[in-house]
């Protein structure tokens, strides 16, 4: 009777902490959402500013277009599928920086108070995004640590229960990036 009471709640736990680790992956996913729908306006009201650079405007539509092609469910979150995510959402940051630096050449558009409240979203939906991906290797630390222990690693085994991976920062990531203005 102890024994079913044990594998019971040991059970839930494990069931429990699998569902916190699907709701922060949901939460990762809600932060890419923000960036894809609030890039564009970003572009639109730069475009209708100044006569912009077509090649950076390009490169954010096929970004947008390749983030919003990666999908991945809160039930088939892996390591692999989020890594296919993670490299479109990069890209897509990636052409987002390039434009924030491409609009130093405009020092009319830079000083305006709409573009200057849009670089501050921007920045922020940078910032939750970070957030969201610390929840997220939270819980799955959290997940991993109870899967990984005796006893309940016995339990994690009888009922399938793995460890999952996180997120991990790009090789060379620790490096400083080079602004260069021309």
């Amino acid at each position: 009777m102890l024994l079913a009471i044990y594998l019971l709640v040991t059970f839930n736990g494990l069931v429990a902490k699998e569902e916190k680790v699907k709701l922060q992956w949901n939460e990762v996913q809600n932060a890419y959402q923000r960036r894809i729908d609030f890039i564009p306006n970003v572009v639109n009201i730069v475009k209708g500013l100044t006569d912009f650079e077509q090649g950076t405007l390009v490169k954010i539509t096929e970004a947008r277009a390749k983030a919003t092609s990666v999908n991945i469910s809160s039930g088939d979150v892996t390591a692999e599928k989020y890594k296919q995510q993670l490299a479109a959402q990069d890209e897509l940051a990636g052409a987002a920086n390039r434009l924030v630096i491409a609009v130093e050449k405009y020092p009319e558009l830079k000083g305006t108070a709409a573009f200057e409240g849009l670089q501050t979203q921007l920045e922020g939906t940078e910032r939750r995004i970070k957030i969201a991906r610390k929840d997220f290797n939270g819980s799955i630390a959290d997940y991993n640590s109870s899967v990984k222990s005796f006893p309940t690693k016995i339990v994690a085994g009888l009922f399938g229960f793995k460890p999952m991976e996180g997120f991990q920062s790009d090789a060379g990531a620790e490096k400083s990036v080079e602004i260069k203005f021309n």
